[in-house]
């Protein structure tokens, strides 16, 4: 794939991975093999003096996806996501990427892999201190033999595409934390990895720097398009960048699902109090909070619009014009309006259209702008409805 960068370049990337994990299992101990029998045949293992970090975790991610992994300290978070690259040896499962058994790999092939096509984000930073910004992110690709003209061309692409063009010269004593971070990110990338694996990589920046680089990430997500994996303990940022969540407790998958799977229907109390602080807005789409509005159509008249608004029980409707942008009029409109009027002719003021995936924070302030009713449609262009002050009301609602 080629993706064009803001400044007109080019940058190629070879797509993302596809990930399936079964039953991962990693425990500490000198009786390991002895503890998950134990497990397994309902035996307790306590006597056996180990400890399971990660506990039979089972799930797939697939090609361009960003899967996050979110739980407390302690929860296997980060244990997990280096079993998947064997810089942590599982203890027993199976892990595929591509297809390929990574617990079959020699020690040849993961380096090589590593080096190719899986590339870690760490809280820590990691930089050569020796090393200028454009030596720090084109280090991977040094590594791999790429000729010096090829790699620091690719890496000013990837320095650009982070929003650090500026500082490709300073070193990394010279740069915020922030922008260390972009640094990281970049050398990341630069490789054109096929999995991105970070493991709480924002999570020692303040408020604001943290807040720019997650919006960075989804940037970066859609343009590069490569399979990542991202682990934080911050369920605000978990549901901010990730497409899917895990939740994690004590080494196990407490509940899998989108954004907001997680906070419309938790699985348990546990989840629940995360999903409680949640910020909705952020979270909620307009397709979930949209309610029926029956459509008529461009040329309908005051009364079979008010036909179909009485007959749904609803106090509006779309009036769906064939080449015109569709408009919402409410039964008052409709009431007041000369009876030789058409529907769409009764309708006042301005009606916005978003697409379904839009959040619902969007659509409040279309709301607070137009005073109107916000039309919704699905990803084939047909209608799904309106959402109204009542109905972000009901959608913000915890139950």
């Amino acid at each position: 794939m080629t993706t064009t960068m803001s400044d007109g370049a080019t940058t190629t990337s070879s797509g993302g991975a596809n990930v399936s994990v079964r039953d991962l299992w990693k425990i500490y101990g000198s009786t390991t093999k002895r503890h998950l029998d134990a497990i397994r045949t309902g035996t307790d293992p306590k006597a056996l003096g180990c400890t399971s970090a990660v506990r039979g975790v089972s799930f797939d991610v697939a090609p361009g996806e960003t899967f996050v992994v979110m739980g407390l300290s302690g929860s296997g978070k980060s244990t997990l996501v280096r079993c998947l690259t064997r810089l942590v040896e599982p203890t027993s499962g199976h892990v595929k990427i591509d297809g390929t058994d990574v617990l079959a790999m020699t020690n040849s092939q993961l380096s090589q892999t590593r080096r190719n096509d899986w590339a870690m984000v760490f809280q820590h930073f990691g930089l050569l201190p020796h090393r200028r910004v454009l030596q720090n992110v084109a280090y991977g690709l040094e590594v791999n033999g790429v000729p010096r003209h090829d790699r620091e061309r690719r890496a000013r692409e990837m320095i650009d595409l982070v929003g650090l063009g500026d500082v490709e010269e300073k070193f990394p004593h010279e740069l915020s934390g922030g922008m260390k971070q972009r640094v990281g990110l970049a050398r990341a990338l630069v490789v054109d990895p096929k999995l991105l694996l970070l493991d709480e990589p924002f999570s020692a920046l303040d408020p604001l720097i943290r807040a720019d680089l997650q919006d960075q990430l989804l940037r970066l997500a859609k343009v590069v398009e490569q399979t990542a994996i991202f682990i934080t303990h911050d369920l605000a940022e978990a549901l901010k960048v990730g497409d899917r969540i895990a939740i994690m407790r004590d080494g196990e998958f407490v509940q899998v699902g989108t954004p907001e799977e997680i906070v419309l229907k938790p699985k348990d109390d546990y989840v629940r109090r995360f999903a409680t602080e949640a910020p909705r807005s952020k979270v909620v789409t307009a397709g979930t909070a949209a309610q029926f509005t029956p459509v008529v159509s461009g040329s309908a008249t005051v009364a079979e619009a008010l036909e179909s608004i009485s007959s749904a029980g609803t106090e509006s409707a779309i009036v769906d014009p064939a080449n015109q942008e569709p408009v919402v009029v409410t039964a008052r409109q409709l009431l007041s309006s000369n009876a030789h009027q058409t529907a769409y002719e009764a309708a006042s003021g301005q009606s916005v259209t978003v697409a379904g995936d839009v959040k619902l924070v969007d659509v409040m302030r279309e709301l607070v702008r137009t005073g109107n009713e916000v039309i919704v449609r699905n990803p084939d262009g047909g209608l799904i409805g309106t959402v109204s002050t009542t109905a972000v009301v009901k959608a913000l609602s915890i139950v």
